[in-house]
């Protein structure tokens, strides 16, 4: 069983598996609160399927993933222990992210920070564009949302300001937010028990993919816009 470490502390949560759980049913929901935060937001497709959008050209984004495969331009954020931020551009013709050297970096002529400002108004511009599928119990109780398709841009949502701001009327003032692999971006109301009963898929997809992201879980403060490492989803 994997187990959710929280940062700081010693408590330690025994996850069962997600995919066991009968009383959880995945679920479109109305996203009639979500479009007020959002409204230039996707509608989903009949059949529950989040519509697809274009792919514009995007020069400035920042990647979670591994540590241990940062470039010499990654940089830390949110007080990460396991993960990196790297720039990337998006090619459009594969949906793929494709890492700057350090000489193409150069070539930009501006600062880390300039990159990272950019990046984020780049996230806060995809965001705008999609959908999540809110996930509800049988007493239709949003469990989670979950950001999911087939292009690569997924983990660089985690840097768009308007993410927290568009569950706060769902989950509240905090949320958690982690994304596995580059197709998937999962957002939980803050706390442990949020995450019971998911973590050992997480970890799975994690594990498995050929592009992960991050096993840690990152805490959005909605008002302060603070992004922190509250722990990972992992057994390590």
């Amino acid at each position: 069983m994997a187990r959710l470490r929280e940062r700081g502390g010693v408590r330690r949560f025994l996850l069962p598996l997600l995919g066991t759980a009968a009383a959880v049913t995945a679920l479109v929901a109305p996203l009639s609160s979500l479009q007020a935060q959002a409204p230039a937001a996707a509608q989903p497709a009949a059949g529950g399927t989040p519509k697809a959008v274009p792919i514009r050209v995007e020069n400035y984004l920042l990647l979670p993933e591994p540590k241990v495969v940062r470039s010499s331009i990654s940089v830390t954020l949110a007080k990460a222990r396991l993960t990196v931020f790297t720039p990337v551009k998006l090619d459009p013709s594969t949906s793929r992210l494709v890492p700057y050297t350090e000489a193409e970096f150069s070539k930009l002529g501006i600062s880390a920070d300039s990159f990272q400002k950019k990046a984020a108004e780049a996230a806060d511009r995809r965001l705008a564009t999609l959908q999540p599928e809110l996930i509800k119990d049988d007493a239709g109780k949003v469990i989670y949302a979950v950001y999911r398709g087939e292009d690569h841009l997924f983990p660089c949502l985690l840097t768009a300001p308007s993410l927290g701001k568009i569950f706060e009327k769902v989950f509240g003032k905090e949320v958690w937010v982690v994304t596995p692999d580059r197709n998937s971006l999962y957002v939980f109301p803050a706390g442990a028990d949020a995450l019971q009963e998911f973590a050992d898929d997480l970890q799975d997809r994690f594990d498995s993919s050929t592009f992960p992201a991050s096993e840690e879980i990152f805490s959005l403060k909605v008002e302060s816009g603070e992004m922190t490492v509250v722990g990972n989803f992992t057994n390590r």
